[in-house]
């Protein structure tokens, strides 16, 4: 169910006060922006795709049910747009244009441990940060929002359109598969 915030933003979206949803990004964008970081893995895909989530929800305003919550919604939308990213092309995910139309390379993310005092705890950050990238998005969509974002798997089921059963299932899986992959990378050090 929507907080009674949200039910009045979305009344007044709703009636015609189209300038109201600047207020909805306010107040979500950096739980959105958090959730297509952990699932794209760096700040330029992580910034298109959050901007893109806001676009698709104002287009898309009608769509929502306000029986559901709002930030559920918004999080279903994200993670999907997330999944689509993810699927074009890599020339699409690495070659943008700037200001003047020149062609721009957007370095990815840097996998260099600091070798500074957090050397250890910074390791195995980057390790899990590698991990999830390597789990496939249906599994890491569960795992970002159970684990990092906190949701319930009631929210969860809600936001990816599936079971509770299938909730629990694809957590259990993704824990395995990273459990896995960080005691075989802990291994090679």
């Amino acid at each position: 169910m929507p907080c009674s915030d949200d039910i009045e933003l979305i009344n007044r979206f709703r009636h015609g006060d189209k300038s109201v949803f600047e207020d909805i990004i306010v107040r979500y964008q950096d739980r959105i922006f958090n959730v297509c970081m952990h699932m794209l893995g760096n700040t330029e895909d992580a910034q298109d795709a959050a901007q893109e989530t806001f676009l698709k929800a104002y287009r898309n305003f009608v769509d929502f049910k306000p029986n559901a919550s709002f930030y559920t919604w918004l999080y279903r939308i994200a993670i999907n747009t997330c999944i689509d990213h993810k699927r074009k092309p890599i020339w699409e995910s690495i070659f943008r244009r700037n200001d003047k139309d020149e062609e721009i390379v957007i370095e990815a993310p840097s996998n260099i441990y600091c070798p500074e005092k957090a050397y250890q705890s910074k390791q195995i950050i980057t390790a899990l940060h590698i991990a999830l990238k390597k789990l496939s998005p249906k599994l890491r969509a569960v795992i970002v929002l159970r684990e990092i974002e906190g949701l319930s798997y009631e929210d969860i089921s809600a936001a990816l359109d599936i079971s509770i059963g299938t909730v629990k299932s694809r957590i259990s899986r993704a824990r395995e598969e990273l459990k896995t992959m960080l005691i075989d990378f802990m291994e090679q050090k």
